[in-house]
């Protein structure tokens, strides 16, 4: 006999059979459960910024009686992927920066002696108003980025009419000396008391003195490349602006220089003794040493001479320092020559007259070491003079530099290491003009004269 336990037992399992059967069948016959499509996030529609979009379809299915699966992403081709494209910019407008005028700028009193105003294309040929003094900019081209360099300018316009003179400086970039001696010369000058007009342009060669170097940008010495070619390299073409803008439009030039790679000068005037013109203009700067060169081809000085302009180079002190002492012997210079010009009534009073020389060379050390110099500018040497003496610092070996011929010193390196063939010492003789030079006479000889530093032009100017 069953008992009421087995029965309730028995009972609990056939209901139990009964709800799994009628809950199968229900399940079987109803609609499947389906997942809403999951969408992209929009940083994965462009995640390359590429335009038309790629579109990228993410499918997903659920199912009760089965384990879920995510099929594979599709993508779809309805839109073709294309790579990315720049705007062909040719039809967009631009500007001339060369065209566009800078403003005018005047000082606000009008009786000032300064005036800060001039179109730059006429700041040279121009006649302003009587007894002013006009800064001014020429522009020497572009730099990398497209904007303009502009060079200042400074005219000086007399009261009455009569001759321009041009003084030029740091057409090498290094050549501080003729900066500071323009600075002075031009602000010391009292227009109103001036005959014509004086231009002083302190810095030609923006791009050098910028780096504190002699040469432009591109390793180009400027005052290798006057007059210029419009179309030549970018050294020409600064060399064939500036003459042009500037220089064509004086009656006489004074280029200041000064000696080159740790070398220092005496004051003096190089120039063509063989043109009138040019020597007459020599006569002018009180007690000055005078070294007869013709130029080296490509110097200003060369260039403006053979377009009729009388032009001298003033070399005084060394470069990259100050030397106030050639600082105040150019100004001092400049005044004399204003004076002989009779453009300005300021003579100034010198001591003895400085002899002319027609001839010169630069003695060469011959072994590397240490130099040190005997003697200073100016002295006057006999041959086999001591002019100083290069030591190698190692063996302590010790080499003399002797005077090779009676001159002057006008021209010599600082003390410091150089190299065998390194140019010491520049000496000149006085000769005439009609004699050749020692440079000739020396190479014949066979010494060591290179055919770039004829008439010292290589060292300095």
């Amino acid at each position: 006999m069953n008992s009421p336990n087995h029965e309730k037992v028995k009972f609990t399992t056939i209901a139990i059979l009964i709800l799994c059967v009628v809950v199968g069948c229900y399940a079987k016959t109803s609609t499947p459960v389906q997942t809403t499509k999951l969408v992209p996030p929009a940083e994965l529609l462009n995640f390359t910024r590429l335009r038309p979009p790629m579109v990228i379809r993410l499918e997903r299915t659920a199912d009760w009686d089965g384990p879920q699966s995510i099929p594979e992403p599709s993508v779809s081709f309805e839109l073709v992927v294309s790579p990315p494209t720049l705007a062909h910019m040719s039809d967009e407008p631009t500007v001339d920066v060369a065209r566009v005028a800078s403003p005018e700028l005047r000082a606000e009193n009008e009786n000032d002696d300064v005036v800060r105003t001039v179109p730059v294309e006429e700041y040279v040929t121009a006649t302003f108003e009587p007894g002013k003094l006009v800064q001014s900019t020429w522009t020497a081209g572009e730099a990398l980025h497209g904007a303009q360099i502009p060079t200042p300018v400074l005219v000086a316009q007399g009261a009455t009419d009569g001759p321009t003179l041009c003084v030029t400086a740091a057409i090498h970039g290094d050549e501080i000396n003729g900066i500071e001696s323009v600075r002075r010369f031009m602000y010391a000058i009292n227009p109103a008391k001036l005959t014509g007009k004086v231009v002083g342009v302190p810095i030609v060669n923006l791009q050098g003195f910028q780096r504190h170097s002699r040469y432009l940008s591109d390793r180009r010495d400027l005052n290798r490349f006057f007059p210029g070619n419009p179309r030549g390299s970018s050294a020409s073409r600064m060399a064939h602006s500036f003459f042009n803008d500037v220089i064509m439009g004086c009656d006489g030039l004074v280029d200041l220089h000064t000696g080159s790679f740790h070398r220092t000068n005496l004051p003096q005037l190089r120039a063509d003794l063989h043109n009138p013109e040019v020597l007459a203009l020599t006569q002018g700067f009180g007690a000055t040493v005078i070294l007869h060169s013709a130029g080296g081809t490509g110097t200003l000085r060369r260039a403006a001479a053979d377009a009729g302009i009388p032009a001298v180079t003033l070399e005084a002190g060394e470069p990259l320092r100050l030397d106030t002492d050639a600082v105040e012997h150019t100004v001092k210079a400049l005044f004399t020559l204003l004076d002989t010009l009779q453009m300005y009534n300021k003579r100034s009073f010198w001591g003895n007259p400085e002899p002319t020389y027609y001839s010169s060379s630069w003695v060469r050390a011959d072994q590397g070491g240490i130099l040190l110099s005997n003697v200073k500018l100016g002295k006057k040497v006999r041959t086999g003079d001591l002019l100083g003496t290069v030591t190698d610092p190692i063996s302590n070996e010790q080499v003399d530099i002797t005077a090779p011929y009676p001159g002057r010193i006008i021209g010599m390196a600082l003390d410091q290491f150089v190299m065998p063939g390194f140019a010491t010492f520049h000496l000149a003789t006085q000769g005439t003009l009609d004699e050749p030079g020692l440079e000739e006479h020396y190479q014949v000889e066979g010494m060591d004269i290179a055919g770039t530093e004829l008439h010292a032009a290589a060292e300095s100017e």
